[in-house]
């Protein structure tokens, strides 16, 4: 079945690619920032590069380009709740990241103890992607805490394998 092109028909096509859930931290001064996000990917392996796709209109947006610095924790299933807080918009600016046992990374980045992978990034280089920033990091660091089901983002609502 064919749709009209507009941002509501793309926002139910494009939401039925499962995607895995993250929350990027990072931290400017001595304050922690977080965001959750679903658009993330592997991008190459000579260098470790990542990325994912900032909001412009996101605080987090120009909090993370400033810092140069950024984490990747991938969420499992256990902790759709901290994806939830972490995707509102109008929360405190610094986030309270206390409800989840955490840590600092090796560059100062808060990653998620529960987290089924860690990965510590500095920018690389950002490219304008219309309403969002595409944030492309090199990997200085990673690591795999926990094992357990993913959490997954299909058709609006999150899910489990």
């Amino acid at each position: 079945m064919r749709s009209i092109v507009d941002s509501r028909a793309y926002r139910r096509v494009v939401g039925r690619f499962a995607t895995g859930v993250v929350v990027v931290t990072t931290r400017l001064g001595d304050v922690d920032h977080a965001m959750t996000v679903n658009s993330f990917t592997s991008v190459s392996l000579e260098p470790l590069l990542v990325l994912f796709c900032a909001d412009r209109r996101a605080r987090f947006h120009d909090l993370v380009l400033e810092s140069g610095i950024w984490g990747v924790s991938i969420l499992p299933a256990a902790m759709e709740d901290a994806s939830r807080y972490f995707s509102e918009p109008g929360r405190p600016v610094a986030s309270r990241h206390d409800h989840w046992p955490h840590h600092h990374g090796d560059i100062g980045v808060t990653l998620f103890d529960q987290a089924l992978a860690t990965l510590e990034c500095r920018t690389w280089a950002v490219h304008d992607g219309g309403d969002h920033s595409l944030v492309v990091g090199e990997v200085v660091a990673m690591a795999t805490p926990a094992e357990a089901a993913p959490l997954i983002y299909h058709e609006g609502r999150y899910r489990t394998v």
